[in-house]
């Protein structure tokens, strides 16, 4: 599943090209993905003018005067502005055709991604209880410490938590933990104001690593043949498990928690 690199690096990729142009049309090719998509996707789009891309945890917002065509690409959705004479493929669901006679095509082979309707002035239901975003400046060690209090969870679940934060999923939390020198077992409870600081730096430091690396494939978000190249992930713990650990050389451990797989140093965390 794209987590909020991949899903910044749409953002930045389509911004350029969706930014001040005015949709012409809408072609729904089904009448739903994970959900049923909204009237009002064929009923308002057409006309206005796409004031901004946002993202809000893995959501991409298309931004008028009218409201927000929300996005969600589950997992293995993608989007791409491409030629209006494109042909289409097998899961090509959904065109946003632009008056500059290119469109954004939405291609969703699982079709566990959404396309939703957020009005003007409103914020949608599933945006509502998100905690902050990590990148931004009220993320810290100070929030981290405050919310943790009286948690017994391990601190990893804490961490991917999204009432907590968001867009912190499996991939980055391991790499975070690790970076942080924290055991993913510990109870969030029991860290330290400190030691959260040192993790709201680290996980500040690892998305943004990713985000930078993700952008210099940004060129390809507008190729009717490739799709999107992502950063190669540096991983030091995450998928490793029966491998050594980079950093002291003893041998990595595994567990589930909280049903995903967690790979971390018993030496390097603590």
């Amino acid at each position: 599943m794209p987590e909020l690199p991949e899903v910044e690096t749409t953002r930045r990729g389509l911004e350029p090209h969706l930014v001040d142009r005015r949709i012409h049309g809408v072609i729904l090719r089904r009448p739903d993905l994970r959900w049923p998509i909204p009237a009002e996707i064929e009923q308002l789009l057409p006309g206005q003018r796409i004031e901004a891309i946002r993202r809000r945890a893995k959501y991409l917002l298309l931004d008028t005067e009218l409201g927000s065509a929300v996005l969600h690409l589950g997992m293995s959705g993608s989007l791409r502005v491409l030629p209006g004479d494109t042909p289409v493929r097998a899961h090509d669901h959904v065109d946003i055709s632009l008056e500059d006679g290119r469109l954004l095509r939405f291609n969703d082979p699982r079709r566990f991604g959404s396309l939703l309707w957020q009005p003007a002035g409103e914020t949608h239901e599933l945006l509502r209880d998100l905690g902050p975003e990590p990148l931004d400046a009220d993320f810290d060690g100070d929030y981290l410490f405050q919310r943790s209090r009286g948690r017994k969870a391990p601190i990893k679940t804490f961490l991917m938590d999204q009432g907590i934060v968001v867009g912190v999923g499996n991939i980055y939390a391991a790499e975070s933990l690790f970076m942080a020198g924290i055991n993913p077992l510990r109870e969030a409870g029991k860290v330290s104001r400190a030691r959260y600081q040192r993790l709201a730096d680290a996980v500040k430091e690892i998305l943004g690593h990713a985000i930078q690396r993700g952008g210099t494939t940004l060129r390809d978000f507008i190729s009717p043949d490739g799709a999107p190249g992502y950063f190669e992930q540096e991983l030091l713990v995450y998928g490793r498990e029966g491998e050594t650990c980079k950093q002291c050389g003893r041998a990595l451990r595994y567990a589930s928690i909280g049903q995903r797989a967690t790979v971390w140093c018993g030496y390097c965390q603590r």
